[in-house]
């Protein structure tokens, strides 16, 4: 199993708080680059935050500075993206991706940058 699988989406209202999981195989996450995407309908794929698995450098987009988390734990090859103050512009479908690589600064958001895909989780949040 090379493709990470996500968990944590659900609904929740405005203001509200969920936190995702990426589990990843031992293989893809040792020394790695993990991110994660979302997906609003009707539009494309855009990154949220990253984080290397060796030595926990992240990144963030703006829109989600001061609320969204990204954390790890290498005892479970899991990453988690805690998300604080939800808003309805924050639903949509979110994707972990990785790839082999120590995540590269000026390019964490790219993503064609990650070679393995999840599925996504849904994440809803009522107004």
């Amino acid at each position: 199993q090379v493709h990470p699988v996500e968990s944590g989406g659900g609904s929740v209202p405005s203001g509200g708080s969920l936190r995702l999981s990426c589990k990843a195989s031992k293989s893809t996450y040792s020394n790695s680059c993990m991110a994660w995407f979302r997906t609003f309908p009707g539009k494309e794929r855009e990154a949220v935050a990253a984080i290397s698995t060796s030595g926990g450098d992240s990144y963030y987009a703006d829109s989600v500075v001061g609320r969204f988390t990204v954390s790890l734990d290498n005892a479970e090859n899991t990453i988690y993206l805690q998300m604080n103050s939800l808003q309805p512009d924050d639903t949509g479908l979110y994707s972990c991706a990785t790839e082999r690589l120590v995540c590269p600064p000026m390019h964490w958001w790219h993503q064609g940058y990650y070679a393995y895909w999840g599925r996504g989780t849904q994440v809803t949040v009522s107004s």
